[in-house]
């Protein structure tokens, strides 16, 4: 009886190592399940951006670092210009690639729940040999395979096929196959029936997609203006620390001019020694400057995912272009800017989507109160034993009829409709207050226009007087009309002014594109930033309300 293995026959062992290897060659590597991933999801990204007029491209490949690691290397950094900063931002940032990554993950939900309602296949095999103490027995083996298909009103239909063979080693009776059919279709009559109930996964998953590409781009642009702050005041503390040397060289040159005449005694010592206390002053507002300019270099390349201490240069330039140029005014008024913001803001969207994702969850919830009621048929077939192919007039069986359950014990599902009542009223409180919230923003972002521009035309006035009062006080020192203090209280209300000068021309520009960013006019292009301009139909009109 020990030799009884080694009787089984070849066959069957060829037949299922056959069918194991074909089962492990139809199955896709992890690169290739990766790869079908990536393609489906982006696909869905690419669809929903293009649905916003907005480019279609998308990755969350992480693009290549190579100039974070040329900075950790102690490689130079390249001019920040600002579409220098946003490109550098968008590549190297952490929390950029964190949102991209999100916007995926959103994507792959989707093909999950449309998955769902795919017909699903199933395969399985088995092999088996069965003993009793050092003895084998008998040897066994069976395959499986399963479609099922689940359709929009809930039906659900299920088919099967299965194939069994057997052989006792100890009789050597043979091998003694047998096959089974089967089909069972069920479907929901009262909860759970209907395609609205049925699909919400899919609804919802499919919505939050459209949420998560309207977010994405939201804080695309919420970054960029985020990015552009930083880099005007990066410039803007730049000035401050030129300013304030200038400002060191020239209390120098008067202190070195009061020192020759205090020698010469043609000036007291009180003069020299003011000349003398405000140039160690502002040398030491020089380091001060100087130290929280380099402190927000750091805070700088933190933002943009570069190394800590890496050599950054910002692009003075900008700020003499934007000097220069001006920045322009909005040509909108209150009720238009607030109806751009209204009708295109993507959050503002999103908000009122959840309304309505709240009430359907409402229609869901109340669905599930309602009693149960399935229809249920079943057909199956199973061969004669021993002959795998043969069906016979008794070898078929059905079943159809209902299965009921009466909507007695619901007190979950009360309370999950109660509560989904609940959260609809808060999603409308949220879009009423998210409207408030917008209206408040864009007043305040064209009181903060209108403001800025008006400091800005102010302050550079008082720059320009305070160049010529230092000039006219070093004519009259010269002449012996005026004393020290005079000039170094001219010297002093200079730098003050310059420094406001500047901090009124970055107010003036930074409120004009917060203001475009409330409009949702505020865009992100390889270029850089542009603001759009409002719509004709709006611009022509004339203006109505107050901005304040």
């Amino acid at each position: 009886m020990c030799e009884a293995p080694a009787r089984r026959p070849q066959a069957f062992r060829r037949a299922a190592a056959a069918a194991f290897l074909c089962a492990c060659l139809a199955c896709n590597s992890a690169p290739e399940w990766r790869a079908e991933a990536d393609e489906e999801a982006y696909a869905l990204v690419a669809a929903r951006r293009a649905e916003l007029r907005l480019d279609p491209r998308f990755t969350i490949e992480p693009a290549a670092r190579e100039l974070r690691d040329r900075l950790a290397a102690g490689g130079e950094a390249p001019l920040l210009t600002l579409p220098a900063t946003l490109a550098i931002a968008a590549e190297c940032s952490r929390e950029v690639q964190s949102r991209k990554e999100r916007l995926y993950l959103a994507a792959l939900d989707v093909t999950l729940d449309r998955w769902r309602f795919h017909a699903q296949k199933g395969m399985s095999l088995s092999a088996f040999l069965d003993g009793e103490d050092e003895e084998a027995v008998e040897a066994r083996g069976d395959a499986a395979l399963s479609i099922s298909q689940l359709f929009g009103d809930g039906t659900l239909v299920v088919a099967e096929a299965g194939f069994d063979v057997a052989r006792s080693l100890v009789s050597s009776d043979g091998w003694n196959p047998a096959s089974s059919l089967s089909l069972s279709i069920t479907r929901p009559l009262l909860a759970g029936g209907g395609e609205a109930i049925v699909r919400e996964p899919l609804t919802q998953s499919e919505r939050s997609l459209v949420y998560e590409a309207r977010s994405f781009e939201r804080f695309r642009r919420t970054f960029a203006f985020d990015a552009a702050s930083r880099w005007y005041r990066l410039l803007q503390s730049k000035n401050e620390v030129d300013n304030q040397r200038v400002n060191v060289e020239n209390l120098e040159q008067l202190s070195q001019r009061n020192r020759a005449l205090a020698e010469a005694g043609r000036l007291s010592e009180i003069e020299f020694g003011q000349a003398r206390q405000n140039e160690l002053r502002s040398k030491n507002q020089l380091l001060a400057t100087q130290q929280r300019f380099e402190r927000e270099l750091d805070q700088f390349a933190l933002f943009l995912g570069l190394p800590v201490g890496a050599r950054l240069e910002p692009d003075a330039q900008g700020l003499v272009d934007l000097e220069a140029s001006g920045t322009g005014s909005l040509a909108l008024s209150e009720d238009q800017a607030i109806a751009l913001a209204l009708s295109d803001r993507y959050d503002h969207a999103n908000t009122l989507g959840a309304v309505e994702d709240a009430a359907r969850r409402v229609t869901v919830a109340e669905d599930a109160l309602l009693a149960s009621l399935t229809l249920v048929g079943d057909v199956s077939a199973a061969s004669e034993a021993g002959e795998p192919f043969e069906y016979g007039a008794g070898s078929l069986g059905w079943s159809a009829g209902f299965t009921f359950a009466a909507p007695w014990e619901k007190l979950p599902q009360r309370n999950n409709a109660r509560a989904a009542v609940v959260s609809w009223e808060s999603a409308k409180r949220a879009a009423e207050a998210s409207e408030d919230g917008i209206r408040a923003e864009v007043r305040e972002s064209l009181r903060a226009v209108r403001t800025s521009e008006e400091s800005w035309s102010i302050q550079q006035n008082a720059a320009e007087l305070a160049k010529q009062r230092v000039e006219s006080t070093r004519l009259l020192l010269d002449a012996g009309r005026a004393d020290t203090r005079d000039l170094l209280e001219a010297e002093e209300s200079l730098l003050s002014a310059r420094n406001a000068a500047t901090g009124a021309l970055v107010d003036w520009v930074l409120a004009r594109m917060s203001a475009y960013l409330d409009m949702e006019r505020l865009v992100v292009e390889e270029g850089g930033i542009v603001l759009l301009e409002p719509p004709a139909k709006l611009a022509g009109r004339p203006r109505q309300g107050s901005s304040g």
